[in-house]
């Protein structure tokens, strides 16, 4: 028999490289991406009219491997509405006219994946096992409802998370969910999937309560059987209406209020999330390998940062001197950690206090590196930073004035609370979260004067402040 194949007009590899390029999560900035099929997912519409098909493609760089993910739907018609989330138009050589959208943006797509996840079915590709399979995995004892209409959460830059409004089974509305799909792909668990998972399971209130998660796998020569397995996408409760605690920050700055018990109390809820992270998740001590590596890491950023901006050379002895003393200094145990923890982080939730999101860590490192145990101290040093650039972002808009006092009294009470909570002080190890901060103000230096080269100010300034701090 003929084996006849359906065909596209114009095909994918003709319209998807520029559509990728103007996406938000492509993290290839100016570059129009080379990319190849490597496998792919099909579900199923709930009402059977809409085609829906995840393209899994590959990009391959000097930098190495990508793996994106990348949902689409297939509509006879145009989507009322959709004129946004349009990929294409084209003609398939058998059904005639095709309008290919962005799968997040319609309903279609939406309910499939919110319906696998909870039903916790499983799909494959027309290519066989071979070519991807996903299966669904609701979180033990969740109650949810039916969707009632999603939509795409605006502003994120690595994933897309599609808000849920619910609806329970007499038609009132329910809590709404949001589901993140994850768009670039690793091999190995998501750390926001599986440490946000982790303190539910224990019973902290202080995160989004998981709703379940898409677990895969994946074409990938990198791996040693060729094929990868992580995580697709992770439904959690929605939190709507609410700020994030840099805008709380940001508005208590510009009215001139001390922000000194709300960061007491930010401090607090860290060090109970830590602690739960402890108990709920393998920790280990410090090797002598596992310092090196630190320490390694934070004088490579300091190479970067210099060459970036080359005033940072004034303080390369000092800041040496740091890195070693915090090598040389006593570590304490490894565990999971936030490990990209920041202001914006953190919502103020109205009658439950501030709640921790995105356990993902920094998504352009290495998945390997970001599920590793690593210090709590760089989670305390990443929001004492972030108290920093609260002042330094109000100051930008205020020439001449000061809010480093504000920031300051911040710090100190953040550490308090933290100290309070946790019953040992972030101050004890002075030497390691002096090193941490600097770190951090390293890594903020490259992004600034890369991106935004009027606030280059802020993190050179915390870095003269911790070393003349820290000088013998």
């Amino acid at each position: 028999m003929t084996d006849v194949r359906a065909t596209l007009t114009p095909p994918f590899a003709e319209f998807l490289p520029a559509w990728v390029a103007e996406q938000r999560w492509y993290p290839g900035k100016g570059r129009r991406p080379a990319l190849r099929r490597v496998g792919g997912l099909r579900l199923q519409d709930p009402d059977g009219e809409v085609g829906i098909e995840v393209h899994l493609v590959a990009e391959d760089t000097t930098a190495g491997t990508s793996i994106y993910q990348l949902p689409f739907t297939y509509r006879a018609q145009p989507l009322p509405g959709g004129e946004h989330a349009l990929v294409a138009r084209t003609r398939h050589s058998l059904l005639g006219d095709r309008w290919v959208y962005d799968g997040p943006h319609d309903p279609a797509y939406t309910q499939a994946l919110l319906r696998l996840v909870l039903e916790e079915g499983t799909v494959d590709s027309d290519w066989g096992a071979e070519g991807g399979t996903a299966t669904g995995h609701r979180q033990p004892g969740t109650t949810v409802g039916r969707m009632a209409a999603s939509r795409v959460l605006r502003g994120e830059q690595s994933n897309t998370s599609i808000v849920f409004d619910m609806v329970d089974e007499h038609g009132e509305p329910a809590t709404p969910l949001i589901c993140k799909v994850f768009r670039a792909l690793q091999d190995g668990e998501n750390p926001d999937v599986v440490v946000q998972s982790a303190l539910a399971s224990a019973g902290s209130d202080l995160v989004p309560q998981p709703v379940g998660h898409l677990s895969g796998e994946w074409p990938d020569t990198r791996t040693t059987t060729g094929m990868a397995h992580g995580h697709l996408a992770f439904a959690q409760e929605f939190l709507p209406g609410v700020e994030d605690a840099w805008r709380v920050a940001l508005e208590a700055v510009a009215a001139g209020e001390d922000f000194s018990e709300r960061a007491r109390t930010l401090g607090a809820a860290t060090a109970q999330v830590h602690a739960t992270l402890a108990r709920a998740l393998p920790t280990r001590a410090a090797g002598a390998g596992d310092i090196a590596e630190v320490v390694a890491g934070m004088r490579a950023r300091l190479v970067a940062a210099t060459n970036e901006a080359p005033a940072i050379a004034a303080f390369d002895k000092d800041i040496a001197r740091l890195f070693t003393a915090a090598a040389e200094a006593p570590w304490p145990v490894l565990q999971r950690i936030h490990g990209d923890y920041h202001l914006g982080q953190v919502l103020d939730v109205p009658g439950r206090g501030w709640v921790l999101l995105d356990f993902e860590g920094e998504p352009l490192r290495p998945l390997a590196e970001r599920t590793r145990p690593d210090l709590a101290l760089r989670d305390v040093a990443g929001m004492l930073r972030s108290f920093d650039y609260v002042a330094g972002s109000w100051e930008q808009a205020h020439p001449g004035r000061s809010a480093a006092p504000w920031a300051a009294a911040a710090r100190e009470a953040f550490l308090d609370g933290y100290a309070q909570a946790s019953g040992r002080d972030p101050r004890a190890d002075a030497a390691l979260l002096a090193a941490l901060e600097v770190d951090k103000a390293l890594y903020e230096v490259v992004y600034e004067a890369r991106n935004r080269p009027t606030w280059l100010t802020i993190p050179t300034t915390a870095i003269a402040r911790l070393v003349n701090r820290h000088k013998e």
